[in-house]
């Protein structure tokens, strides 16, 4: 089971970024995927999820407005697009796969996922 978070990378307040989570090794049809970060002194906090079948998604309210999860099975990859992005947004983000919820099941509950990857830093400076 292999999940990659890629796309980060320093970027200017009010930019924008599109990471991307490739998976393998397991049906991600069948997965809720969430997007996670953890800045410097802090605890990894939920930001987006998406279910497995794409029809429900939930954000942290930080980042609500502003960023835009979706998926695509056929790919196996999910994507954050992150838009008028904030120096409080800098942090390791990672993708994370939960396999106990199916159909329209999401929440970003760090103790339900399964499978986690390795993360990108995205850097936004003021």
């Amino acid at each position: 089971v292999q999940l990659q978070a890629s796309g980060g990378g320093l970027v200017q307040a009010g930019g924008s970024l599109r990471l991307s989570c490739s998976t393998s090794g397991f049906t991600m049809d069948y997965y809720a995927i969430g997007w996670f970060r953890q800045a410097p002194g802090k605890e990894r906090e939920g930001v987006s999820c998406i279910s497995s079948n794409g029809g429900n998604t939930h954000y942290a309210d930080s980042v609500k407005g502003r960023f835009s999860v979706s998926r695509d099975n056929v790919k196996n990859t999910v994507y954050l697009q992150m838009n008028s992005l904030k120096p409080e947004d800098t942090a390791v983000y990672y993708c994370a796969a939960n396999g106990g919820g199916r159909g329209s099941y999401a929440a970003m509950k760090l103790e339900e996922y399964d499978f986690w990857g390795q993360g990108t830093q995205v850097t936004v400076s003021s």
